[in-house]
This record gives C-alpha cells, structure tokens and sequence, in this order.
C-alpha cells in the first residue's frame, strides 16, 4: 500500500473525464447554445494521429477549434476522434485524452490546464503533475495562430 495518496493524478484522471463525459453528450446532442471548444494538444503523443503536414506545421502542440463544423466525433475511453475543416481541407483527427494539455469553453469561462513535470517552468516541489482548474475569459482562450486558417465566423454575426 502507498504511503501517501496521489491526489494530482486522481484528479488528472477525474478531469479528463469530465472532458470525455463534455464530448459524449456534444455527439449525442451536438453543442448546445454558444458553446465552443478550444483543445490544445501533444502533436508527438504516441496515440495522436493526425495529417503529416499538420504535425509538421505544428510539431509540439496545436489548439483545435470544434464550434461551427466538426464531424464524425466518436469518444472513447482513450481518447476522440473528430474530422475538423483546415482551409476547406476536412482532416480526421484522433486526440488521446491524455495529450490534451488544455480544454476550454470561453462562452461559460471555464478551462482545464493539465501540467506534466516536463514542464519546468510550474513544476510542483515533489515533479508530480499539476492539474489547474480556472475560470477563464474570451481573452484568455489559447491563441489560434493565423497560419491555422481558421476562421470565427462570430465576427459576421449581427
């Protein structure tokens, strides 16, 4: 038996749950009202699959948008996959839940930031993984890089 309980990774596992729970409902239901994701991801997990030319437009982390056209989601205990649009390009995609590094919703404010002991900068005292939970604004949302070719249509509406 463990001296102690690891609460960081019980917590890890619990909130990519809620991910994956969020995800099963949006493809039983589609996204209800505004809401919008933005997932950022490990392109070199060893479970991601994706393009080749998106890996290598991106060859440590992309943030993907699933708003106004996504298709073919299908969650499952690992991971997702879902067919997202790149410049009129549909590219199937396959996410572990696992290389998910961030999860946000900005039209309800709320995100998920999963830290690894890999990343130096926040690493806690013991190296175990930090997982944060915030509140979060339109502003905050990971940024979309412009060569991504995507496009909000929110702009346009009146």
């Amino acid at each position: 038996m463990s001296q102690t309980i690891d609460y960081g990774n019980l917590m890890h596992t619990a909130m990519r749950g809620l991910i994956k729970s969020v995800l099963e409902d949006v493809a039983e239901r589609g996204l209800p009202g505004a809401h919008h994701f933005f997932i950022t991801f490990d392109t070199t997990h060893p479970d991601a699959q994706l393009a080749d030319w998106l890996s290598d437009r991106y060859p440590g982390e992309m943030t993907v948008v699933m708003q106004h056209w996504y298709e073919n989601l299908l969650v499952g205990d690992e991971g997702f996959g879902v067919t997202l649009n790149f410049g009129d390009s549909p590219e199937p995609l396959y996410i572990p839940y696992d290389a998910i590094k961030t999860f946000v919703d900005p039209s309800v404010e709320f995100g998920l930031r999963f830290e690894s002991p890999s990343d130096e900068e926040d690493e806690d005292d013991d190296g175990e993984i930090v997982l944060a939970a915030e509140e979060v604004e339109e502003a905050d949302a990971p940024e979309v890089k412009p060569d991504a070719e995507i496009v909000s249509l929110d702009s346009f509406r009146k």
